[in-house]
């Protein structure tokens, strides 16, 4: 299993020197630990197949995909980014499906220096920074400010907001003690476990879920129906289970 920048992607494009057997996946940031496993699983029971994965913050990798970037199959952390796509027509509608499902935490660096609990602990004296993801293109952000303006927080957090590009740059920022609290994906804090505390899982208005489609004009178009199967099979639900991801 392969993992190539963006530039590498578009340079595949321009030269078409990409294999037949390259099948290019472009997944939410949240699934890299999941779908590398995933990827790495679906190539063993498919040797002739090399899974060349994307990663990053849904939008963007919407946007790369609009803008020529090759890939065959598009996972994105929310249902939005998924909506806009097919709406661009990047997608194939008739294969779209949701394969799993996440919860929305609060987060911080071990030690919990702030001494936060809950998130109306946030607009506190003590809490100067919460990162969180850019709602404007970051699944996990949109997550974030839809919860914080359920609970009529918003407005005082967003104040004090430090916006990451993805949900894992979130993470990177409270696991770093670089900010008192922030949100991201129960999943994504299970990674790091070992560098942050989860202080509260916080009710968003909306499942957080997880679909998935081929692209459309995939050249590939069998083999990225064959790996969203894979995704969407007894073996893929276990190892998205193993890395918290519950089954929709």
């Amino acid at each position: 299993m392969r993992l190539r920048p963006l530039a590498a992607l578009f340079l595949l494009a321009a030269s078409g020197s990409a294999g037949a057997a390259d099948l290019v996946v472009s997944a939410a940031a949240s699934l890299t630990d999941a779908f590398q496993a995933i990827g790495k699983a679906y190539e063993s029971a498919h040797p002739d197949t090399h899974v060349v994965l994307n990663f990053a913050a849904s939008d963007v990798l919407l946007r790369q995909i609009a803008s020529g970037a090759p890939a065959d199959v598009f996972a994105s952390a929310d249902q939005t980014a998924m909506d806009k796509a097919a709406a661009a027509k990047a997608i194939d509608p008739a294969t779209r499906a949701d394969f799993a499902l996440n919860g929305l935490v609060l987060i911080v660096p071990r030690g919990n220096p702030a001494n936060v609990s809950r998130p109306g602990d946030l607009v506190g004296p003590a809490v100067k920074r919460v990162a969180y993801g850019d709602p404007a293109s970051v699944p996990a952000g949109r997550y974030t400010k839809a919860a914080l303006e359920q609970g009529k927080l918003w407005q005082a957090v967003a104040a004090k907001g430090v916006l990451a590009q993805n949900v894992r740059q979130a993470l990177d920022y409270v696991a770093r003690g670089e900010v008192e609290a922030g949100f991201v994906f129960a999943t994504d804090a299970t990674v790091a476990r070992e560098r942050v505390d989860v202080v509260a899982t916080v009710p968003t208005p909306t499942p957080i879920s997880y679909p998935i489609a081929v692209v459309a004009g995939s050249k590939l178009p069998k083999d990225a129906a064959a790996f969203e199967a894979f995704v969407q099979s007894a073996e893929g639900r276990r190892i998205l289970a193993g890395f918290g991801f519950r089954a929709p």
